[in-house]
């Protein structure tokens, strides 16, 4: 392991998806997947995430299509929170689900906007 890269994943992965959440997967590693969360850390946040060459809005919205063409909602939940974080504003959202509605389907667009509704229940609650 680069330990560099893997700080730079680190600092990265906690700016975007909170530290209490990258704290939680940390801790609940175990000999199985600890691996796992050192690659996931050193090569998704510190090579890919790490690049300035795009910024971090950038990134979230990319992550959001990819998730949704994917159907993978619980990831597209937390990086939905993340894009919050990385200042995408909720006129912004709502165009990327239309978007994510008209190129993945619109079963896609049904669960974007579910998670979307749902975590900004959370958020003004």
């Amino acid at each position: 392991m680069d330990k560099v890269r893997y700080e730079k994943g680190l600092a990265a992965r906690t700016a975007v998806l909170g530290e209490e959440y990258v704290n939680q997967s940390l801790r609940a590693a175990d000999d199985f997947n600890r691996e796992f969360q050192e690659l996931v850390t050193e090569y998704c946040w510190g090579t890919c995430w790490g690049d300035d060459t795009l910024d971090r809005k950038q990134r979230s919205l990319l992550n959001l299509g990819m998730l949704a063409a994917l159907n993978r909602m619980h990831e597209f939940e937390i990086h939905f929170r993340g894009a919050i974080t990385n200042g995408l504003s909720r006129d912004e959202l709502k165009a990327i689900l239309h978007q994510i509605t008209i190129y993945c389907g619109v079963p896609a667009g049904v669960e974007s906007f579910r998670v979307a509704r749902k975590v900004f229940a959370e958020l003004d609650g």
